[in-house]
């Protein structure tokens, strides 16, 4: 085992609660479908409900940090002496938000999309944020000065989920209700590049891998789409969910995918093969919680930890679980109600989660010491595909844990 210590439950932190509800009568209008940090941990994206979408600068305030976390975490506190502390932003996107993304840091090209039509901007690398609206647009806004640079149309119904390339190119995923998922590139003023279809319901998750070599998609289907990210066309079909998968995400490494059904599981799968590796199966806590009849199936969102070492998921049991790569059961658990997604800070250490009445949930995640043996696996599979270590002239058990087949 990685962690060597015993891992401690999740701790609250903190929690964020919307101000007064505006008066709308849209279904969906209150809930967090989607909360994000930005890759350099410099701020915290908050899809409140209400059509708002809150940037809070991060580290929060000071007594919500737990011990040791503000100075490992990289503030824009440093970088911002000379123009000002950042500020809490409040962007208003007119439709309910379902998806939010932020783009890699930096990104010098992007002064290409404003530089002639906001000539006010100062002249930095700018960090900006997609939010995926449900009229079908796309607002793309600038996160330092809360300008709204972009507006893409295409889809016809609820962008549910947006991803970025995290190569800094500017290419950006959507994913949509209209059973499509869109290729815009933000560097050609947002041009759509490529509508890929072949789901037959909703499209709820897409995932790029860090690599930028595939796209996952899930939507209310039993299989999984992986797409090539340099010919956009399907590369193969994941089968092996017995409900509809909801949520989707790759290791850091691109060398594991994991995908969560209402079928009451996550599996990971090895990507480049499409071979399913582990199944990690929700079972409600003995004795239960409470005694209301909770439907345990409903799995919400499932997400990588920075160090590719842990998972978090959300489930409609009210918990959130910790799981450690090698095990298959959680370690960890920590109530929650009515949570729908969650992220992990890029530096470890802090779990985001959203929930169904607008709030935004900030829990402690295990830190952990990687090991020499994870660190070389990590390093050597983000550059080389499961097919090509299998190449190598290297022992049987080697190649083995290079390819995470040592559960």
């Amino acid at each position: 085992m990685e962690q060597g210590l015993p891992v401690e439950e999740p701790l609250l932190l903190a929690e964020l609660k919307p101000g007064r509800p505006h008066q709308f009568d849209w279904k969906s209008s209150c809930e967090t479908w989607s909360v994000a940090f930005s890759p350099d941990g410099s701020w915290f994206a908050w899809s409140q409900g209400h059509c708002i979408v809150k940037l809070i600068p991060w580290p929060l305030e000071e007594q919500f940090i737990p011990k040791g976390f503000e100075a490992k975490s990289r503030s824009s506190k440093s970088d911002s002496k000379g123009r000002g502390s950042p500020k809490e932003k409040t962007l208003d996107c007119g439709q309910i938000v379902w998806g939010l993304a932020f783009s890699p840091w930096p990104s010098p090209p992007s002064r290409k999309l404003w530089a002639r039509h906001h000539p006010q901007v100062p002249d930095v690398s700018c960090l900006i944020l997609a939010t995926g609206l449900n009229d079908g647009q796309i607002k793309i806004w600038e996160v330092q000065t809360g300008l709204l640079l972009l507006n893409l149309s295409g889809h016809q119904d609820v962008v549910r989920d947006l991803s970025f390339t995290p190569s800094g190119s500017l290419i950006l995923v959507s994913a949509s209700r209209d059973k499509t998922l869109r290729i815009w590139d933000l560097n050609k003023h947002g041009k759509q590049i490529q509508v890929l279809s072949g789901h037959l319901q909703w499209v709820y998750c897409c995932s790029i891998s860090p690599d930028c070599s595939m796209l996952c998609s899930a939507a209310g289907e039993k299989s999984v789409f992986l797409w090539s990210m340099r010919s956009y066309t399907l590369i193969r079909k994941l089968e092996g969910h017995q409900s509809s998968v909801v949520s989707c995400d790759f290791s850091p490494d691109s060398a594991l995918l994991v995908t969560a059904s209402y079928d009451t599981n996550v599996i990971m799968w090895d990507p480049y093969t499409g071979e399913r590796l582990r199944s990690l199966h929700h079972t409600q806590l003995d004795p239960p919680m409470d005694d209301s009849d909770v439907h345990i199936s409903s799995l919400r969102s499932v997400c990588f930890s920075p160090e590719g070492l842990y998972l978090a998921t959300v489930a409609d049991d009210r918990l959130l679980r910790i799981w450690a790569l090698e095990l298959k059961t959680p370690i960890a658990f920590a109530p929650m109600t009515n949570g729908l997604c969650c992220t992990f800070f890029p530096h470890g250490g802090v779990i985001a989660t959203g929930t169904r009445d607008g709030h935004v949930q900030f829990w402690t995640a295990p830190r952990v010491l990687s090991s020499l043996k994870h660190l070389c696996r990590k390093a050597l599979r983000s550059f080389l595909t499961t097919y090509q270590v299998l190449a190598l002239p290297i022992p049987k058990k080697m190649k083995e844990f290079l390819t995470y087949r040592t559960f």
